[in-house]
Order: structure tokens, then sequence, then C-alpha cells
């Protein structure tokens, strides 16, 4: 168990020290300050150290499962707190990204995404995503990404622990917000709080398939069926 904090921030992590670094600035530089972090580290064995901040705290995985909601819900279970926010290795948030999902959590929301800019190593801009909840579209089209969620702590609140490539479908962020938007009070925070890197070094998306459907015009060839 970690210290007892508003809010616990879960971070998985494989092999990439470099993003995680950044990542992990990003969350120290939060405006909204009474929060815990949690690493845990997919078996990857190159997390060397850490930010020297008591909030901070490591756990190794002694191998690798490759499955992100597997790795989220051992830093859910390991953490107190009233709410949970996730945030992988490769993202960043804003200054205010904690702050304004905490606003909106005490304002009656359960679970809340905020907008995200996607962008390329470059730091060219591909996209911004901020769509308003609408479970209807959510069947078709998957505008939320874990690093943008930030939710009530509930009983036996858990991703999917089945294994997924980069070309399987639906995602554990798709599933578990489709899952958990049915009976609970599912907001968007329309700002702007998370930067998505786009990159080849992804094992998590599928991006070949990506720029194939957005250059057809689509966004999405896929429909949630669970």
């Amino acid at each position: 168990m970690g210290p007892d904090a508003t809010v616990a921030v879960v971070v998985p992590t494989f092999r990439r020290a470099e993003l995680l670094r950044s990542a992990l600035g990003s969350v120290l530089a939060q405006t909204f300050t009474d929060f815990t972090v949690l690493v845990v580290d997919d078996g990857g064995g190159q997390v060397q150290s850490l930010p020297p901040d008591p909030r901070v705290r490591l756990v190794r995985r002694p191998r690798n499962t490759g499955v992100l909601g597997m790795v989220n819900n051992i830093g859910i279970r390991l953490t107190r707190s009233r709410y949970t926010a996730l945030l992988n290795d490769d993202n960043r948030w804003r200054t205010d990204h904690l702050e304004r999902a905490v606003q909106a959590l005490e304002s009656g929301a359960d679970l809340v995404y905020t907008g995200m800019r996607r962008h390329l190593e470059d730091d060219t801009e591909v996209d911004v995503l901020a769509v308003p909840f609408d479970r209807r579209a959510l069947r078709w089209r998957s505008f939320t990404d874990s690093s943008s969620l930030v939710m009530r702590r509930l009983p036996g609140m858990v991703f999917s622990r089945a294994p997924r490539g980069k070309s399987d479908f639906p995602k554990e962020d798709w599933e578990f917000v489709w899952r958990y938007s049915r009976r609970l009070r599912t907001r968007l925070v329309p700002t702007v709080t998370v930067d998505y890197l786009i990159h080849d070094g992804s094992y998590l998306t599928d991006w070949q398939g990506f720029w194939k459907r957005r250059a057809r015009g689509e966004d999405s060839d896929h429909e949630f069926t669970a």
C-alpha cells in the first residue's frame, strides 16, 4: 500500500527509460499536488532510478506480461486513493490535467477523460481528440485513451486481462470505458491536457493500420461488440 492521497497515479512502463522520465516529470509538474505515483515496470528491468520525490514509488514485475490491463490492475490494487489516474510511459500531461479532472469528479462525475493532442516525435500535430461523451458513438469509435482517464475508485473496478496484439480490438481502455460507462456518470473535460506521442516504438497500437484508415478518410473501421 502506498501513502494516502486524493489521487493515485499509475504509470505502466516497459523499457522506455527516457520517455518514462519525461512522463514522470509531467506528473510532478501538476498544479494539483495531492497525489501518489506508482510506476509498474512490466518485467523490463531498465528502471534504475526515479525522481527523488517521496510520492513516487516503483514495483517490478519479475517477467513481462505485455498485457496493459493486467499492469494497470496491479497499480490500482497496490494503491489507495479517492481517485485513480493513468499515464502510459510514452505520453505527457499538461500541468492542469489533474486539477481539471478532479474538479469534474468532485462536481458529480465518476469517470472523466480530457482532451488529447496526438503528435509525432518531431512534435508535428496529427489531431486533437475532445469528443463529448456519447455511448452510441463509442460503439463505433474509441475517442478516449487510458492516459486521459481519471476515475473514482470503486470496488471491483478492473481492466480486462485478455492479451491483445497491436492489431487486436477493442483495446483495454476502449473496453473499460464501454463497460463502466453503462452505469457510471462519464464526462469529457474539453480542455486538452494530454500530449499523446505517436511513434514506431509503440507496443500497444497498430499505427500502420491507423495511417491506412486515415488515408481512406476513416476514423475507425471497427465496431465494439463486447
